[in-house]
């Protein structure tokens, strides 16, 4: 599982022509499932979303988390992190999860992340979705289980 979190100061999912997901501070999770995830990799990834300090304390210093400050969470899904693009010029996305896998993973990666008590917007899960966003910083990390 990969996740490409993105502190932002807003962000705003929309599907044809609505937007389905939007919050005013705090993380744009973009996440990728793969065949062999479990629940095992969710619990890390949101354990690890949860405590990481990457928000400015009153000196200037990443020192404080999500948790501490009150942010939001949009999360994504996005089959293309695992695009493998070693070969030619078209990406392989065979190790992406399929639909059938991925899309009950996300769903319990953003259940466990509301169980944290966060608010989480969330994309539409297989559509063509247009994300806006202003990274904070910018801050953009990959995390992996």
């Amino acid at each position: 599982m990969k996740v490409l979190l993105q502190r932002c100061k807003n962000a705003s999912v929309t599907v044809d022509g609505e937007i389905t997901g939007s919050i005013e501070f705090g993380y744009l999770l973009l996440v990728g499932i793969t065949a062999t995830d479990s629940e095992k990799e969710i619990n890390y990834l949101v354990d690890k979303i949860a405590g990481l300090r990457l928000f400015e304390d009153v000196e200037g210093k990443m020192n404080l988390s999500i948790v501490e400050r009150g942010g939001a969470i949009l999360s994504v899904s996005q089959f293309t992190l695992y695009a493998d693009t070693r070969k030619g010029r078209r990406p392989s996305f065979i190790d992406a999860a399929r639909p059938e896998i991925a899309k009950p993973l996300w769903e319990l990666f953003n259940s466990r992340l509301r169980a944290k008590g966060f608010v989480v917007e969330t994309g539409v899960f297989g559509a063509m979705m247009d994300v806006s966003f202003t990274n904070d910083g910018p801050v953009t990390i990959m995390l992996e289980a």
